[in-house]
């Protein structure tokens, strides 16, 4: 995968300081990664840019919608995504990223492409289970919905209710009360 040009921020022209940044993502962004989890996507990504001496802050935050299909009935809804990331970005010898939230790039770079923390920042905004609000409260009409309440195991009566149990099971019973 290619870095894309407009996530690159060169940080040597930039006096020392905060920096802001916004991005628009949509779908032809996570086409980049060859990830096709939603039907749509509007998202807002604020980027604070923090130029020290000797390291680089930045502040990611994403705030937006996701069109997704809900886990249960696979019927799509917009899913709204909130989530904030920090990076310290540091100078050494070698690059390494082992680290998730310290980020060393050596001393010669001149510029820092931030395409694929935004894009780890929103797939990991969303939640592992999607439901659609409308299951949570009852309100969503589903032939999905309809055919798993038939499915759904039911409480089972008992047909004669007079039927005499063994009193053997009764002497079982006392067992577990006696201590």
């Amino acid at each position: 995968m290619k870095p894309q040009k407009e996530f690159n921020i060169p940080f040597v022209g930039l006096k020392q300081g905060l920096h802001n940044f916004e991005y628009q993502i949509g779908n032809t962004f996570f086409e980049h990664f060859e990830y096709d989890e939603f039907n749509a996507s509007a998202i807002k990504v604020d980027l604070e840019f923090n130029k020290k001496t000797t390291m680089l802050e930045l502040r990611f935050t994403a705030n937006g919608i996701v069109n997704v299909n809900c886990d249960v009935t696979n019927e799509p809804f917009d899913l709204p995504i909130e989530n904030e990331f920090f990076l310290v970005v540091k100078f050494g010898e070698e690059y390494n990223n082992e680290n998730e939230e310290i980020l060393i790039i050596p001393y010669g770079e001149y510029e820092i492409n931030v395409q694929q923390y935004i894009y780890e920042l929103i797939v990991l905004g969303v939640p592992s289970k999607r439901v659609h609000p409308g299951v949570e409260d009852g309100t969503l009409e589903s032939d999905i919905l309809e055919r798993l309440e038939e499915l759904s195991p039911k409480e089972k009566t008992l047909e004669n209710d007079n039927e005499e149990i063994d009193p053997r099971w009764d002497k079982l019973k006392n067992l577990l009360n006696d201590k």
